[in-house]
C-alpha cells in the first residue's frame, strides 16, 4: 500500500528541529526531462527552490507538475536530469532514504491503523521507540487539531480530517521537504479553504521547504511564495503571485491564471493601443498588429448603461461586493467586465452599455 510519507535516516533521533536553522533545504531542478512512450511529460525542467521556500507548480491536466513531484520524491526516475537537496544529489537515491514527507490526494492512510498509529508509521520506521514515537505523533496531531480522534480509525474520520491525518504524518518524521500532490482537490470548497490556510500557517511555522502541486489557480496565488505555471512538459513563467497575475510572461499564463478578455486591438503610435473606441499605453512599449489581440483583465474595463452604447449585457455572476458582467459587443466580441454589485443591480440581461478601458492591457497575443 502506498504511503503517505517517506522516511529518511538519521543518526539516532537526531532530526532537524522544527522552525530551526536546518528546517529547509534548498532544491535544485535541473533539466528534468521524462517521456512516457510518444509522450513528453517533461521537457527541461530547470528550478532552483530556496530553503523554506513555498513554490506551487500549477497547470492543467497532463501538463507534467506531477511526473515532476514523483521525480523529487523518487517515485519516478528521470530520463535526464538531476535533482540535488541541500547540494546532494539525490537522484540515484532511494525515495525511503530522501528525508523528504509527501501528501496524496487520496490520503492514503492505513485503514486498520488509527489516526495516532498512522502519524507515527514513518517514526517505526526509523526504529524510535514506541513511547517517543507515540509522544511525537501526539504532537503532530495536536498541531493540526485532531488530539481528540487520534484513536479513531481513517473511516471514522471526514475527508478533511483525514488530510490533515495525512499531513501531519508527513510532517511527524520532520521533513526537510514537504511535496504536495493536490492535497486538497477532493474536499468540498469550505473545508479545502480551511485546510490551506493550516497548510500555509504551518509551513510558515516549520520552515518546510515546500513544493505543491495543483491545477487551482486560487489555490496557488494565496498559498505559494512563486508559483511556476506550466505546459506540456515546460515551464512558461515562475514569479510571486502578484508578478504572475500582474505581468505574465505569456499568452497561456494570461489566461491560465485569473480571468482575461481578448479584445481586437491595434497600433496607433509606439505603444499606444486602441481598442473598443479608447487608447490606453501598453505595457512595455508592446507593439500591436492588425492581427493581434489586446489581453486584459475585467477589472480593467469599466461599464455604463446608456441607450445606444457599444454592447448589450448577456449575463452577470455574482461574487459577493463585485459582479461579473458579461456583455456581447459591436464586432460579436463578448467581454466580462467586473462591477461593484450595487452597480450590477440596475443592469440586467439585455441592457444597452458602453465599455470603455480603464486601465492597461496585460499584453498582447496573436490572434486566433
Amino acid at each position: 500500500m502506498t504511503t503517505n510519507i517517506t522516511a529518511g535516516t538519521a543518526e539516532g533521533d537526531g532530526l532537524p528541529a522544527p522552525g530551526g536553522a536546518d528546517a529547509g533545504a534548498p532544491v535544485v531542478i535541473q533539466d528534468l526531462s521524462r517521456s512516457f512512450g510518444a509522450v513528453h511529460a517533461l521537457d527541461g525542467l530547470s528550478l532552483d527552490i530556496a530553503p523554506g521556500e513555498f513554490l506551487a507548480l500549477l497547470g492543467p491536466s497532463g501538463c507534467g507538475k506531477t511526473t515532476a513531484l514523483r521525480i523529487v520524491a523518487g517515485f519516478e526516475t528521470a530520463d535526464v536530469g538531476s535533482v540535488t537537496v541541500d547540494g546532494k544529489d539525490v537522484s540515484p537515491v532511494p525515495a525511503a532514504k530522501r528525508d523528504m514527507g509527501m501528501v496524496f490526494q487520496s490520503y492514503s492512510l492505513f485503514p486498520n491503523m488509527t489516526a495516532l498509529d498512522n502519524v507515527g508509521f514513518g517514526l517505526r520506521m526509523r526504529k524510535q521507540r514506541s513511547a517517543e514515537r507515540n509522544r511525537r505523533a501526539s504532537e503532530q496531531l495536536d498541531m493540526v487539531g485532531l488530539s481528540e480522534h487520534a484513536k479513531k480509525y481513517p473511516h471514522q474520520l471526514s475527508g478533511g480530517q483525514q488530510q490533515r491525518v495525512a499531513l501531519a504524518r508527513a510532517l511527524a518524521i520532520e521533513p526537510r521537504v514537504l511535496l504536495l500532490d493536490e492535497p486538497l482537490s477532493a474536499l468540498d470548497a469550505k473545508v479545502r479553504l480551511q485546510l490551506r490556510e493550516q497548510i500555509r500557517t504551518l509551513q510558515q511555522r516549520l520552515g518546510i521547504t515546500t513544493i505543491f502541486v495543483t491545477h487551482d489557480q486560487e489555490e496557488a496565488l494565496s498559498m505559494a511564495d512563486r508559483v511556476g505555471v506550466m505546459k506540456e512538459g515546460k515551464l512558461e513563467q515562475v514569479a510571486e503571485p502578484t508578478e504572475l497575475y500582474n505581468h505574465p510572461a505569456t499568452a497561456f499564463v494570461a489566461e491560465f491564471v485569473g480571468t482575461m478578455n481578448r479584445i481586437p486591438a491595434a497600433l496607433l503610435t509606439a505603444g499606444q493601443v486602441r481598442a473598443i473606441g479608447g487608447t490606453v499605453q501598453a505595457q512595455d512599449g508592446t507593439a500591436i498588429s492588425e492581427d493581434h489581440d489586446m489581453l486584459i483583465r475585467p477589472e480593467e474595463l469599466k461599464i455604463a448603461a446608456v441607450t445606444g452604447g457599444n454592447g448589450i449585457v448577456t449575463d452577470k455572476t455574482f461574487l459577493g461586493s463585485v459582479t461579473r458582467v458579461s456583455v456581447r459587443l459591436d464586432g460579436d466580441v463578448t467581454v466580462k467586465v467586473d462591477v461593484p454589485s450595487t452597480e450590477a443591480a440596475g443592469m440586467p440581461p439585455g441592457t444597452s452599455v458602453e465599455v470603455s478601458l480603464a486601465g492597461t492591457p496585460v499584453l498582447t497575443a496573436e490572434r486566433r
